[in-house]
This record gives C-alpha cells, structure tokens and sequence, in this order.
C-alpha cells in the first residue's frame, strides 16, 4: 500500500510527515480544549461569560485550563489501535477494524475503572496512562457502542440512528495513513465508525474527513483535498447530505468576512455532516491556526467537536510549528500526544525495522503487542 509498504523515506519526508502528524493530533487537541469550556452554550451565553469577543484564550474546564474531552481521549486510542494493526500484520492475521475495537474498547475501560492498576501487559503502555482515567462527558452512543465485547460493522451497526459529531472527531489518523490509497483509508474510517455510530450521515461524515486530512498529509490545498472527499463519497449510498454539507461550506467561503452566524449556520443542528461542514469553513477562511479556532468555538453549535475537527485540519495542512505556543504549553497530556505522535510517524515510516521478517525490536512490541 505504498509507503507503509517499505518505501524509502528520506530525512526531509520524514521530518515533514512527524510535523503534520504531530500538527493533527495537537492541532484536534488545543481545537477541543478551547471548545470545552463552551460546549453547548448559545453565543450569548458564551459573551456573557467570555466578554463581547468570546472565547479568545484558553479557559478552565474539568476543574483546569488546557483540560481535553472524550473527543481527544478517543483519537489517542485511534492512534494506538492503528499502530498495534501494523504490528499485527506480520502475524498473517490482519483486520484493522477489529484492531481499533479493541483499542476503543481499552477506552471504555478507562472509562469504568478508577486507574491503570489491573491492565494487563497486552494492553500496551497508552492504557497504563493514569491522565486518561477521567470521565470528560463521553456521549450515551460511545459508551452504549463500546458497553459490550460485540463489534459493530457496517452490515451490522450499533446504535444505526445516531448521527452525532464525536464519532469524526476522532478519525483523523486514519487520514495520517499516507501510503494507504484514499479508498481503503475512507473504507476503513467508515467501518470503524459504524462500531458506535451507525447513521450513514455520522459514519460517511468520518470517512469524508479522514479522506480530507489523508490529502493534506499528502501535501495538497485544502480546497483539494474536500474536492477529493467529494469524489470519493459520491460513489456511496446515503451520500447526498454529507456532500451537500462540504458544498455548502465550499459555498460559504464566497460570502464575505466570516461571522460566527455563517459558522452556526453551517453547523445547523450539530450533527456530523454539519459540524464537518463548519470546520471545513473554520479551516478554509483562517487567516491562521488562533483565528480559525476562535471561529468554530465562538458559535451556537457543538463548540469542542467543531473546533477541534478545525484543529485536526489546519494542523495536518500546516504541521506542528503553526500551532500556538502557549496554548500547546498548557495542553493536557501534551507528553503523551506528542509521544504516540512520533511512534506513529516512525511505525510508518520505519515498521520494517521495527517488527519485520528480518528482525524486531523488543521494546516496540512491548509498547505495541501483538495479542490484546
């Protein structure tokens, strides 16, 4: 599948694959810390407790500032579960969704215990973080989808009416997959999708925006990158609302200076395709990362998911280093994104040395074990 595959990264590729990793998974981050404290608040309210600018700076939630929800909790175990897939893959024993079910599971866990105390070695080391042991308001279909050991699959999905936003929010590593066709990487997020969200406009929603982040990691504008989801989702059933949702917001972008109403407008009732719609909005007029950010915060929608699918985006297109500084310095489990960042970016380039025919590395598969 090309460069997972054993191709030859070189230095520079390498460094610019670990800055957008690095960028999508900070970038999602600081978009749902800033997000958090507002999260379903009208704009007045928002003014009323942030002044007449709204939310311009980082501000406490769960009891501290640079404090992250389920949204982040859950694109960390997305992460893990796709490393721990290409580990897998030298069994002979492949099947991605399955792996991230069971990440996602190693989630819900934390979810129900009080700490890391009893995990098991095959539950690998983001498991063990005591951080993640923190109930931050997952929604009643993650834990409903992830209540029991059974998988859903798209022939088969849980909860097939839920259409929330949470479930794209955490699939933008799938997009980090480079040297997966775009095909396999929408097909993939779809499916894992539909293990907690089986409404065609939440799962098709994920796929769209893993296929987005998948063409900025790649290196392509924007604009590029919505077009290539485009053409990829018109070849699916139950389409038409996610794509209408990304040309309404491609539309948008025509209508002058960006205003929080047009961002609530897009974000119309907060589902998925919706709130896809106002990131990719956020992230086509910012003038830069705090701008763009402000934007899908500052609104009468789902302010958390909305702004950090924004973040994801821009930071993918941009890398880390257009990431603000002093916000990232008070981001929650900042050592344990930027840790599982850069194993991802080096299971990708370099999984071979890792774990191949020829040889591994022990600590790698202590890190990433095959069973669990």
């Amino acid at each position: 599948m090309g460069a997972t595959d054993g191709a030859v990264w070189g230095r520079t590729e390498q460094q610019d694959f670990r800055s957008r990793v690095r960028g999508t998974l900070l970038g999602g981050a600081l978009g749902d810390t800033l997000g958090a404290p507002v999260d379903g608040l009208d704009l007045d309210a928002i003014r009323e407790a942030h002044g007449a600018e709204g939310v311009v700076d980082l501000a406490p939630a769960y009891g501290r500032r640079g404090a992250v929800s389920h949204l982040t909790q859950l694109t960390l175990f997305t992460v893990d579960g796709l490393i721990r897939a290409q580990v897998r893959r030298d069994t002979g024993a492949w099947h991605p969704p399955t792996d991230l079910h069971r990440a996602y599971l190693r989630w819900a866990a934390t979810q129900r215990d009080w700490g890391p105390d009893e995990r098991r070695a095959e539950d690998g080391w983001l498991a063990r973080e005591e951080w993640l042991y923190a109930r931050r308001g997952p929604t009643r279909p993650l834990l409903l989808g992830l209540g029991d050991e059974a998988m859903g699959t798209l022939d088969a999905p849980k909860n097939p009416g839920e259409a929330g936003p949470e479930v794209v929010a955490r699939s933008a590593p799938f997009g980090l997959l480079v040297g997966w066709e775009p095909q396999l990487v929408i097909q993939l997020a779809v499916e894992c999708a539909a293990q907690t969200h089986g409404h065609p406009v939440a799962y098709l929603s994920a796929g769209a925006y893993a296929v987005i982040v998948h063409a900025l990691a790649r290196g392509d504008s924007l604009d590029g990158a919505v077009q290539r989801a485009l053409a990829l989702l018109g070849a699916r059933p139950g389409h038409q609302p996610v794509s209408d949702a990304l040309q309404h917001a491609l539309g948008a972008v025509r209508q002058g200076i960006p205003t929080p109403d047009r961002v609530a407008e897009l974000a119309g009732a907060g589902t998925a395709e919706t709130v896809l719609a106002a990131a990719v909005y956020c992230s086509l007029v910012a003038e830069e990362v705090r701008h763009g950010l402000r934007l899908a915060v500052n609104q009468v929608g789902p302010s958390a998911a909305t702004a950090a699918l924004t973040g994801g985006l821009l930071g993918a297109l941009h890398g880390e280093t257009a990431l603000p500084p002093a916000w990232l310095a008070e981001l929650e489990g900042r050592p344990t994104l930027l840790e599982l960042a850069d194993d991802f970016a080096m299971e990708m380039t370099q999984g071979p040395a890792l774990h191949g025919p020829a040889g591994s590395a022990p600590g790698w598969l202590a890190r990433y074990p095959r069973g669990g």
